[in-house]
């Protein structure tokens, strides 16, 4: 590679997921017995912060873990050790989303369970994206074009399964810079522009003032 490419806009996105999911034994704990209407909000809440990790985790499975597999060979341990922190994560998220499942059909000690595995899904990921960060990233700013490092976002807009883009990017956006969120507005495709300057922040405004603070 000519020169390192600036992998900075990857932090906001890590930092997304520490905040949310370190929130959760809060906010699924906190729900009060028969209070239907927020159970249903942190359920959709977390629900659309697990789509995300899996299309975060699936666009550099196909996207940046072959490249670097590719041009690092001195470094395939330390990919595959990442790659398999991916494992660990999945397991905390097959839970998860079970324990989300109980919950929204009200059985019993289901929030309990699904706060604390949140928990651990929580501590996993800060592991995971400490390694990530120190580790991974460095070898992604000096092997990787911005051509194909800028290919992640779009990846994960266009395989998202969740019903709320906009709170992903509201997310997202709230951690970056000022001069982060210009850049990532300006490589938005023009209809989710779009999205975003007319219902989407709005609605993400008014969502997470819903949600509430991430800290207790």
């Amino acid at each position: 590679m000519a020169s390192a490419i600036d992998v900075s806009d990857m932090y906001p996105v890590h930092n997304s997921f520490r905040d949310t999911l370190s929130a959760a034994p809060h906010l699924v704990g906190s729900v009060d017995d028969g209070d239907e209407a927020r159970r249903e909000l942190i359920d959709n809440f977390y629900r659309n912060i697990i789509a995300f990790l899996h299309v975060h985790h699936h666009g550099e499975e196909e996207l940046v873990f072959p490249l670097l597999r590719q041009r690092c060979p001195e470094d395939l341990a330390l990919v595959d050790v990442i790659a398999s922190q991916h494992r660990d994560v999945d397991e905390l998220v097959g839970q998860s989303v079970a324990f989300l499942e109980q919950w929204a059909t009200g059985a019993a000690g289901a929030q309990a369970q699904c706060a604390h595995t949140l928990g651990a899904l929580g501590v996993r990921m800060t592991e995971h994206l400490y390694d990530e960060e120190t580790k991974l990233l460095p070898l992604c700013s000096t092997n990787l074009t911005e051509q194909e490092w800028g290919i992640l976002p779009g990846h994960a807009m266009g395989a998202f399964a969740g019903d709320k883009i906009w709170l992903i990017l509201g997310l997202i956006r709230q951690r970056m810079n000022e001069e982060q969120s210009a850049r990532m507005l300006a490589h938005m495709p023009p209809p989710a522009v779009e999205m975003w300057t007319t219902v989407g922040e709005a609605s993400f405004n008014l969502l997470m003032a819903e949600v509430g603070p991430l800290q207790p």
